[in-house]
């Protein structure tokens, strides 16, 4: 069976996460070495307790990798932190909330972007995949909540916009170190029992595929763009939303 990452050294953040635990295992199944974090170990399913939101545990994951394997060959920036007040109403939300959202999110994939990408630089190879979102590319259709009083927070479409133009930047500066820097923008995925029906019913009735993603819909699109298929493309905008985002 073809590997397409055989061997090939894997950061994965947010991987307890329902996107995260798929692309650890496609990951897995395309030949990857994985290095799975999240703030929580899980022994059972390998992954290692780092707390990404924080400058020195970021940089004690990088020398633990570089200490284990001598090269980082992709990093995945998936994890997905936020305060407890992230569901609040625009007009409710606190101003040390949206620091704070901003800081352990958009701030920290900067910085971790920032030593991964100094050392696929010397190495003159690697690819790392960012996650944005829909919302970080169009407007909000706030329609899709109102049948149970829900919200889309507000940070978050500034986050992820902020991620995909990070993205573009990124790849423009390190594209001639033949280092790749993509992002991938999801849409709705269904997590049974976690969502609304009326949530998911709104949403599947304007998606052009008329359902919500899967977990390994995003995860193999990620794994394809951490893989020589993809050789060719960086600076890219990957939108897999069921066509959420063509009309």
């Amino acid at each position: 069976m073809f590997k397409r990452l055989k061997d090939k050294v894997i950061i994965l953040t947010g991987a307890k996460g329902l996107i995260g635990n798929a692309t650890s295992t496609s990951l897995i199944e395309a030949g990857a070495n994985v290095v799975a974090v999240d703030i929580v170990e899980d022994t059972e399913n390998d992954v290692l307790a780092f707390n990404v939101t924080k400058e020195g545990e970021i940089n004690k994951l990088i020398s633990l990798v570089m200490s284990e394997y001598g090269r980082i060959d992709g990093l995945i920036n998936l994890a997905y932190p936020r305060t407890k007040d992230w569901g609040d109403k625009f007009e409710d939300i606190k101003l040390s909330s949206w620091k704070k959202n901003i800081d352990m999110q958009m701030n920290m994939v900067f910085f971790i972007c920032q030593k991964v990408l100094e050392i696929m630089k010397a190495q003159k190879s690697g690819s790392v995949v960012n996650i944005g979102s829909i919302y970080g590319v169009v407007g909000n259709d706030f329609s899709i909540y109102k049948g149970y009083g829900g919200t889309s927070p507000a940070a978050y479409a500034a986050i992820k916009g902020g991620i995909v133009n990070l993205t573009r930047y990124l790849a423009s500066y390190y594209g001639e170190f033949n280092v790749r820097v993509n992002c991938l923008s999801p849409g709705g995925v269904l997590h049974k029992n976690q969502q609304h029906p009326s949530f998911v019913e709104k949403y599947s009735e304007k998606s052009l595929l008329r359902r919500l993603g899967t977990p390994k819909e995003i995860a193999e699109p990620i794994v394809f763009l951490l893989s020589e298929e993809a050789s060719f493309i960086t600076g890219h905008n990957l939108m897999v939303d069921g066509g959420w985002t063509a009309i």
